[in-house]
Order: C-alpha cells, then structure tokens, then sequence
C-alpha cells in the first residue's frame, strides 16, 4: 500500500506520496512547522486527492480498450440500437452519469432496479440490508432482463466494483447469451482477489467482450489515516465517472463524424433558455423513439 511518509516532501514541503498503491496520511505541515501554504489541501484530503490521480493514470493507460468499448457502443446506437446499462449498487452512480443528464445524450439505456439501488433509506423499509442480500440472489438477474426486448444491434455495459455479486454477473451472462457484446467496468484488482457469489464460479471480468479497470484498489477505499483502523475515501466511483465520460465524450464524436450528431441535453448557460428546453425535449423523444421496443 502507498503510505505518505510525514518525513518525505515535495518542494512545497507537501508530503509526497511514492509511487502505488494506497496513500496513508503523513503530515501535513510545511518543514520547520509552518503551516502548509493556503489553498493546498491537507492530511487525509491531500492523500485521497494523490489517490484519484493514480486511478487516473490507471485509466488513461487502456486508451486501446476504452477506444473497443467507444466504438462498440458507436456502432449500437448508429445502427439504432441501444447500449443498456447496468450497475446494482453504488455502481448505479455511473449509469446515472451516462444518462440522462447534461451533457449527455440518447442511445443509452438506464437500467437500475430500484430494490438493489435505493441506498438512502439505510435501515428499516427498503434498507441497505436487503439491497446487500437481494443483489447476491442468483436469478433475480435474468427476472430483471425478462422486462426488455433486447435488439439485434444493441449492446451492454455493466458496471461493478466487485465484479462477483450473483446479479452482476448472472445480468452479463443473461446479456451474452441474447447475444449482446458485454462491456464490464470493474476493479481488476479488486475482483481477483475475490471469489464469485454465482454458481458459475466467473467474475464479471472473465463474462465481459470487453473490461476496462476503473483504476480502485481493493476494498474500494483508499486512504488509511494513523489512529484509525480502517481505510476510508473509496475510488471506484471516480474511476467509473471517468470511463463513462471517456466513453460518452468519444461516442458523440463518432456519431458526429458519421453525419448523426446526437441531441444533446445541455444547459441554458452554453445555448440559452429555449434551445436549452429544445435539446432536453429532442433528447427525451429519441430515448422514447428507441426505447418504445422493449
């Protein structure tokens, strides 16, 4: 694991991380026992920030497969088809992230079930308790695909930090075997070093066409502070925005440059108020358009 040596600087007398793994928390005053120069963030936040710039540099390193997975996704919605997506979890946040919301556009379809997904609640009804159990429930899975017509152009990308809950992995076998090329955003590092909960015995990144690391370590959480047993600060939301929005920003351009730019839902403050509601109306009706098949 990365530690931040409280004795080991940079010339701002910041501590300075060695390179991988997880940072620890060194000090976070300047040599000589000045305070750290204002506007640079300190202690944990300094460590978690020297985190996510090695996810991103994780992730900037598979700019082959994150191209496969562009193009993929390009030729689904150019043919009219669509890319679903799926993410139980906390990893429904990188399905929001695709669509809708600005930025963004048509082609892409959300799938989040609710009852694997609706965190907020914690304890009581609808508690964190039986989202954790219901998302290792072999079968559901295929239940939730059962509500869709896939097409035959269509493809998929399912989203997982783990890599080896039953629904995650039972949804991208159910993808694969109506045929649609499986896209998996995974922690490599993670999964390896844990045992499938589907009866098949496969993770998620030995179902997927396609896998593409989101760059978090194990167990998710990146920082470890002195004092405190556990690590805290997770990646793999990071890691998983940064693939989406990678994978969007190269789709629209690809789109463009076969003559289909995409509508794209975007704020008043880049086109104004009315082509703002314009593009956000465009944007819903070709979702309909695409999705009033399944």
């Amino acid at each position: 694991m990365q530690e931040l040596d409280p004795q080991r600087s940079d010339e701002h007398g910041r501590a300075e991380p060695p390179p991988g793994g997880n940072p620890q928390v060194g000090g976070h005053r300047q040599a000589g026992g000045n305070p750290q120069a204002a506007g640079q963030p300190i202690g944990a936040a300094a460590a978690y920030l020297a985190a996510c710039r090695t996810i991103l540099e994780r992730i900037a390193a598979q700019a082959d497969v994150i191209e496969q997975a562009s193009q993929v996704c390009a030729r689904a919605i150019l043919a009219d088809g669509l890319v679903h997506l799926f993410g139980s979890g906390h990893s429904r946040i990188p399905v929001e992230e695709m669509f809708p919301r600005y930025g963004s556009f048509a082609g892409f379809h959300p799938i989040v079930e609710l009852s694997l997904t609706n965190h907020h609640q914690v304890v009581g009804a609808n508690g964190q308790r039986q989202a954790m159990f219901l998302e290792n429930v072999e079968g559901f899975g295929e239940v939730i695909l059962s509500n869709f017509h896939f097409g035959p152009h269509d493809a998929a990308i399912v989203f997982s930090h783990g890599g080896t809950g039953a629904v995650s992995v039972e949804v991208a076998l159910g993808f694969k075997r109506r045929g649609l090329p499986v896209i998996a955003v995974t922690s490599l590092r993670h999964s390896r070093q844990s045992a499938s909960r589907h009866s098949s015995g496969r993770r998620l990144f030995e179902v997927a066409d396609i896998v593409i690391d989101n760059g978090a370590e194990p167990g998710d959480a990146m920082v470890r502070i002195p004092g405190l047993p556990t690590p805290v600060g997770p990646g793999s939301t990071i890691g998983s925005c940064l693939v989406v929005n990678m994978i969007k920003c190269r789709v629209a351009e690809l789109l463009t440059a076969a003559g289909k730019p995409p509508a794209v839902i975007t704020s008043p403050l880049h086109v104004g108020v009315e082509e703002s509601r314009r593009l956000f109306d465009a944007a819903y009706e070709e979702h309909w358009r695409r999705t009033r098949r399944i």
